[in-house]
């Protein structure tokens, strides 16, 4: 029978396979050296494949990189939103605002909370429910009764700095305890919350208020007294006694704010866990040091200049990042802080601190320092400032004037670092270190490209910023002569001058800085860089009505890149790197950023005729009042709303 084609050919085939293999096995014990011709094969195959992998690699990073997106534009869309929703929700009835606060806060609203509705819709009150800020601060006090309430009230009232407001029989007085009588020198904080209350006096119930008249926050409970509630002394034994001893108002060498500030952390806590032993440097002609720099870490990455916060710093976890308290004054002010919880009414402060919080008479009162279009001749605020700008003769550069405040010397030596001696230093370098800035290119397009450029020509192109007086520059490294040589200086200038620049920076002093409502009711925009958090800050909309800034300020220049597009400077750093990015495509569109800042701009003047009004200031403290009201009773049941 005959074989089939086909099988017949398979069959050559493995008969061929089946003898190459056995001369192959011949050769190798024959011929050891014919392995090299296999080995060198094998080489050249690896090789030619790396070869070919390292091109393809090559090329592809040498390719023209896609246009960068540009993450500003949607926190502004966010922050539109998220403010939109929330002024929508707000309740529209006495009823809904009562179910809200059971809702949020668990419990009934103080008794009065009907009067202060009717008070403030009847002033056009936008806000109605947003107030868990202050639920926040009075929340520890339920631990005490009324009794042990208000005889704290009174014994803190004793320490220097602190000033009480009373009110008895529907009338309000500021009086000095030490003296038992009502005293003309109080402080300025004491008087302007006082004048707060004069609209609603006579409807509130017998009560005290300590004002703390310093500009830092003064409470700091340890963590284990906030934990535990019987490790608080026993205040009947007097004020002494709970402080284990007599109040210096000064540390004196004896700790510093962060020391106390520490005992606030949890003890799992970095702060809690490191013991911070940097040593400060005063020897003459040392310059300032940089931790960061020290550390390995610099600002030249693309991800830390073109990082935006979503908000400010008011939220920072120095717990968790205990280095980061020596770039901020207020670690080291010279003011001793009060480690046991009593009441201390202030208009700022930062995480961690006790404190309850008022509106500041700097945005209550009148003055040609702190307020906008205030006329002093005749004693009226001006909707529109004498000084006001147009927008298109404004100067497209950030300004920023002020003193070199910002903390105290508890321990010396580390004034270099403070926040605003900072951002000074950093706005003053003339050098060619390189700063990556992210730009519109061609201007005027959402076609976004980076580039080096080099800080000294940002600097010259952006900032108008500048120290005018020196205050405690004897503990600067190189004394007083070191911070003029290392920072800006220039003559003073009235507050009319900020509406003369598009970009007006707020920056913390002493404390919070009080400028904030004259710079929003201006028609410039502002930036503001803050870790201290006041009565209004969740009323307020970061990259709405104002621009945050961390703490840091790395972001800034691409904050101005971004509204007012490439300089000189970054075009030309463009030009020298022209095949970097894509050219620009079909996607590209024009996009006004100038109409972007203005939009800022505009937005938080409105607020400030909205939200940011001296009324808006009174119902604040009118509701503090009723809950206040109600924690300093015998019977809180019977300070409650029924409805």
């Amino acid at each position: 029978m005959p074989v089939p084609k086909g099988i017949a050919s398979r069959n050559r085939v493995l008969a061929l396979a089946g003898l190459l293999f056995s001369l192959l096995f011949l050769l190798h014990f024959l011929f050891p050296g014919s392995n090299k011709l296999l080995a060198h094969t094998q080489r050249w195959t690896t090789a030619s494949s790396s070869v070919i992998r390292s091109k393809f690699l090559r090329a592809k990073a040498q390719a023209p990189r896609p246009p960068i997106h540009h993450p500003i534009p949607k926190l502004m869309a966010d922050a539109e939103k998220e403010y939109d929703a929330k002024i929508r929700r707000q309740s529209k009835s006495l009823h809904e605002a009562v179910e809200e606060y059971k809702r949020r806060y668990g419990m009934n609203p103080p008794k009065g909370f009907d009067e202060w509705y009717e008070f403030a819709k009847s002033h056009n009150s936008i806000i109605i429910d947003e107030y868990d800020q202050l639920i926040r601060d009075l929340k520890p006090f339920w631990l005490f009764s009324g009794e042990e309430l208000r005889r704290r009230c009174i014994q803190v009232g004793f320490l220097p700095s602190v000033d009480l407001v009373r009110i008895e029989k529907g009338q309000t007085r500021t009086i000095d305890v030490s003296k038992g009588f009502d005293d003309s020198e109080v402080g300025a904080r004491a008087k302007g919350f006082r004048v707060m209350l004069e609209k609603f006096q006579a409807k509130l119930p017998d009560m005290d208020f300590p004002i703390n008249e310093k500009a830092e926050g003064r409470i700091l409970v340890p963590w284990e007294e906030n934990l535990f509630s019987n490790l608080t002394a026993d205040s009947s034994l007097g004020i002494e006694h709970v402080l284990g001893g007599e109040f210096i108002p000064d540390w004196r060498g004896d700790g510093n704010v962060w020391e106390a500030y520490r005992r606030t952390c949890e003890p799992s806590s970095q702060a809690r866990r490191l013991f911070g032993s940097l040593r400060s440097h005063l020897k003459e002609g040392q310059t300032p040091i940089s931790r960061l720099a020290n550390a390995g870490i610099t600002s030249d990455a693309v991800s830390e200049d073109f990082y935006f916060p979503a908000g400010v710093d008011d939220k920072y976890d120095f717990c968790a990042h205990p280095w980061a308290h020596y770039n901020q004054g207020h670690f080291f002010s010279d003011w001793r802080t009060i480690h046991a919880l009593y009441p201390m009414f202030s208009p700022a402060k930062g995480v961690g601190y006790s404190d309850i919080l008022i509106p500041s008479h700097y945005y209550f009162s009148s003055t040609k320092r702190y307020t906008y279009g205030w006329d002093p001749v005749n004693m009226v605020i001006k909707d529109v400032d004498d000084m006001e700008t147009a927008w298109e003769d404004k100067s497209d550069d950030i300004f920023w004037r002020g003193a070199t405040t910002g903390g105290g010397s508890s321990p010396p030596g580390f004034l270099a670092q403070y926040q605003r001696h900072r951002f000074i230093k950093m706005t003053s370098d003339s050098s060619d270190v390189n700063k990556t800035v992210v730009f519109a290119d061609p201007p005027g397009t959402n076609n976004f490209v980076s580039a080096p450029v080099p800080i000294g020509q940002l600097n010259q192109d952006m900032m108008d910023v500048a120290f005018t007086k020196a205050v405690g520059c004897t503990q600067y490294p190189g004394g007083c002569d070191g911070m003029r040589k290392d920072h800006r200086f220039a003559d003073a200038v009235p507050l009319g001058e900020n509406w003369r620049h598009k970009y007006l920076i707020d920056i913390d002093g002493m404390g919070y800085s009080a400028r904030l409502f004259a710079l929003l009711k201006s028609e410039s925009a502002v930036l503001k860089s803050t870790v201290y958090t006041e009565f209004m800050s969740e009323w307020l909309q970061p990259w709405l009505h104002y621009i945050p800034i961390s703490q840091m300020y790395q972001e800034i220049y691409n904050v101005h890149a971004y509204f007012s597009g490439p300089s000189e400077a970054m075009l030309e750093a463009s030009n020298a790197t022209r095949g970097t990015f894509q050219a620009p495509g079909l996607t590209t569109r024009k996009l006004d950023t100038d109409a972007e800042l203005r939009k800022i701009a505009k937005a938080g003047r409105d607020w400030m005729f909205t939200v940011g009004r001296k009324i808006d200031m009174e119902i604040y403290v009118y509701r503090l009042c009723l809950e206040w009201g109600r924690l300093t009773a015998d019977d809180r049941e019977a300070m409650t709303y029924k409805g």
